[in-house]
């Protein structure tokens, strides 16, 4: 058992610090938003994450998690302090690490004794150096500043924590690569790898992960697209090249671009570092470049559809969050297209299992909200798939035509089998696949 400090309580912080005490550890959740802790307190979570309410609430009964705003109390007994804040890119997509420097600058005040100080954060090269130098300035106890970086999946976050395919520890200290060798054996017992290296190394790794992944999205958006004007069809290129072990089967499907609070932010980062080391990331740049073509890709086949002329048009978007499973909305491409149908001039009726509550809170009465995926549907001329739930998967489409003013659907994640939108009798239009158009 260890006494654990998680200093933020957003995504990274509040499944990190829940499946600890999960495991047995006691845990002290500190934010500065009284009001979200007095909310976690009583077991309300800010955040749509499947099965995190319930381990939430079992180790508050439990007393193993616990939330406060004091820093000094809740640090004051713990062994490991785990830094979980905001890295928000700047302007210019570079990391914004005041929020992190500012803590370790107070913590170098409040420690009196060894801790192991762990970013937890996704971070730059060289942070935990920075890290490192606003805590000694203000300490003079031994401490260590060790880089583990996050791998969690939003929707599979507490499966990803509870058992990790992998755990980077970024450490130069023994005495603190014992303490957080110990913490994360009882995660790892089916055999995955508790990978050590230099804290360099591992802040750089998480980087990489997300950039890759990004890229390889990209790259199969682009072949979707190339798909289009030659005539081929994507899925079977996917399944073409999925099949190879080198290449792997995950993320080859083609859609609308990636959004959320990791890739967009995350290849930026990776890209500005790259520049302030005089080093060029040309695939990087390329990647964000398309991806931001990407996320509106459906806007011109819209247009062409209603002849340039959407005003007035009743167009229903199903799906608002960045991927399935999560509220999350940040960099949603959902939210790119109605920005552009809006100001085309037609009028907006969504609906999303989860996120309806953040649109909401954005757009207020610009858009409609929908009670359900159907009545979302009535009298709308053309209906926008923009996340792929998998209440959407397979719907009733005979309800859907008769609701609809016009059965015309375009995909942006190709979730329909194309015999079947030709049987349905839907003009269809998805992404690197021919267009269905039964009016033709």
């Amino acid at each position: 058992m260890k006494r654990i400090a998680v200093v933020g309580t957003g995504y990274v912080g509040l499944v990190s610090g829940t499946c600890f005490a999960e495991m047995g550890n006691t845990v002290v959740c500190i934010d500065i938003d009284k009001w979200k802790v007095e909310q976690l307190q009583k077991g309300i979570i800010p955040i749509y994450e499947p099965e995190l309410d319930i381990l939430l609430e079992r180790n508050i009964k439990a007393e193993r998690l616990k939330f406060t705003t004091d820093l000094a109390h809740g640090i004051s007994d713990a062994e490991i302090i785990f830094l979980a804040l905001p890295t928000p890119p700047g302007e210019d997509g570079s990391a914004d690490l005041s929020y992190i420097l500012n803590v370790a600058t107070q913590l170098g005040n409040l420690i009196k004794d060894f801790k192991v100080i762990v970013d937890k954060s996704t971070v730059p090269v060289g942070t935990a150096h920075l890290v490192h130098e606003a805590i000694a300035a203000n300490s003079t106890v031994e401490f260590a500043v060790v880089s583990n970086p996050e791998f969690l999946r939003e929707g599979y976050a507490v499966a990803d924590f509870m058992k990790p395919d992998r755990v980077v520890i970024g450490c130069s200290n023994q005495r603190a690569a014992k303490i957080m060798e110990s913490l994360y054996k009882p995660f790892v017992r089916q055999g995955n790898p508790i990978y050590f290296m230099d804290e360099k190394s591992a802040e750089l790794t998480k980087y990489a992960a997300n950039s890759f992944l990004a890229t390889k999205i990209t790259f199969m958006n682009e072949i979707a697209n190339f798909c289009e004007l030659v005539g081929a069809d994507v899925d079977k290129v996917r399944i073409g090249i999925g099949s190879d072990n080198r290449i792997g089967k995950r993320f080859l499907f083609p859609g609308i671009g990636y959004g959320g609070s990791c890739f967009p932010k995350d290849v930026k980062a990776l890209f500005k570092s790259g520049q302030e080391h005089q080093f060029d990331f040309k695939i990087l740049q390329a990647v964000i470049e398309v991806n931001e073509q990407q996320k509106t890709i459906l806007l011109p086949r819209i247009k062409n559809f209603f002849r340039g002329d959407l005003s007035g048009k009743k167009i229903a978007v199903w799906g608002l969050a960045f991927k399935p499973d999560t509220d999350d909305i940040r960099q949603a491409p959902s939210l790119f297209l109605i920005d552009s149908i809006l100001a085309a001039g037609a009028k907006v009726i969504v609906y999303d299992p989860e996120a309806m509550q953040n649109v909401e809170a954005i757009y207020g009465e610009k858009i409609t909200f929908a009670k359900d995926q159907y009545s979302a549907l009535s009298d709308a001329d053309a209906l926008i798939i923009c996340t792929e739930w998998s209440a959407f998967r397979n719907p009733n489409f005979n309800a859907m035509k008769d609701l609809m003013a016009d059965s015309v659907i375009f995909d942006g994640r190709n979730l329909y089998d194309m015999d079947e939108m030709t049987d349905k009798g839907f003009y269809y239009s998805s992404i690197g696949r021919r267009t269905i158009n039964n009016n033709a």
